[in-house]
């Protein structure tokens, strides 16, 4: 959580207060936040959320760049070993031990479904869909996030979180009734992104706890190791077809290991760290537009009117979902 000001009531003023003696009083403390409003997010905080969500959207076109070359699993296993090699080049030297018993528990729940699950359905999605197209529809991971904050973390149910949930689901739909006028593998892929913005929003309830027992390196360290581990049956896959890829797919499979997986998953879980898990993820709003600029720039993709009005829909509603109660 982000260090705030104490909010505890104010001592009352001495006898002796103003007479000429007296000491010099303190200098005032900061005004609490106003009740109901958010706290203050520190500069390293920010910091953290800008870096993951630039190369958060890179990741979209990265993955829609080497595509190509490389199938969804062996993807997934090449980024992993690749983040696996470079973070643990930082968290072994000081690495002071390993979790014990049931810590490693939601350690495995979200680098199965996180760094497994979701980079294979999210890989196998853009074999489908166009990079913006994909981040839209993630997109819907922030509302997912909140509705699992109202349960598990008894936040409850705000009028506006409803509201901006049913509209953003009814741009979700918009895109998947688009993508189906064109063939039904682009339904197949609008269907696995959302099987992906499920296993992430799992992961960032499950993943929060951990941060309060390991740093940010360390817990994405342990969850890159497992989901590495689910991938090794594509160990072979991977092996040919890396004898087969040209010298910039490669270079792209290596850039998404180091900077949208070691770096970025990393400053997410510092943020998170830092952050309420539905405030930070109300950030992730800026990855599609990112991703549609980067896209526009890099491969040339511009999603279609379908998906550009739908996407706005959904991240109107995911607006909304921000909105305050009176």
């Amino acid at each position: 959580m982000a260090t705030t000001a104490a909010s505890g009531p104010t001592p009352s003023a001495g006898p002796h207060e103003g007479s000429p003696h007296a000491s010099p009083a303190p200098a005032p403390a900061p005004a609490p936040a106003p009740p109901g409003q958010p706290a203050p997010i520190s500069r390293l905080g920010i910091a953290a959320v800008v870096v993951t969500v630039v190369l958060w959207a890179s990741a979209f076109v990265g993955i829609r760049a080497v595509g190509p070359s490389f199938s969804p699993g062996p993807l997934t296993l090449g980024r992993l070993a690749v983040a696996a090699v470079v973070l643990g080049l930082l968290v072994v030297p000081k690495l002071r031990g390993l979790p014990r018993g049931r810590e490693w528990w939601p350690i495995l729940a979200y680098g199965v479904m996180w760094f497994g699950g979701y980079n294979v359905a999210l890989n196998a999605a853009e074999h489908m869909l166009d990079a913006g197209t994909a981040a839209l529809l993630i997109n819907v991971n922030p509302i997912l996030v909140a509705v699992m904050a109202g349960v598990i973390l008894k936040e409850g149910f705000p009028r506006w979180l409803i509201i901006g949930s049913l509209i953003a689901f009814g741009g979700v739909a918009l895109i998947a009734l688009g993508s189906g006028q064109r063939s039904t593998a682009d339904v197949a892929g609008v269907l696995l992104c959302l099987l992906a913005a499920a296993l992430a929003a799992v992961s960032v309830i499950v993943q929060k706890p951990v941060l309060r027992k390991f740093p940010a390196a360390q817990a994405t360290w342990f969850g890159i190791m497992v989901g590495a581990i689910c991938c090794l049956p594509f160990s072979g896959q991977l092996i040919t077809e890396l004898q087969a890829a040209p010298l910039p797919a490669t270079l792209g499979l290596v850039y998404l290991g180091i900077f949208p997986t070691a770096i970025a998953f990393t400053t997410w879980a510092y943020a998170l760290s830092l952050i309420d898990a539905g405030r930070l993820a109300a950030t992730t709003y800026l990855v599609p537009g990112t991703t549609i600029l980067i896209s526009w720039l890099v491969l040339g993709e511009i999603p279609t009117v379908w998906g550009l009005v739908g996407g706005v829909i959904c991240l109107v509603g995911v607006g909304l979902t921000r909105r305050r109660s009176r």
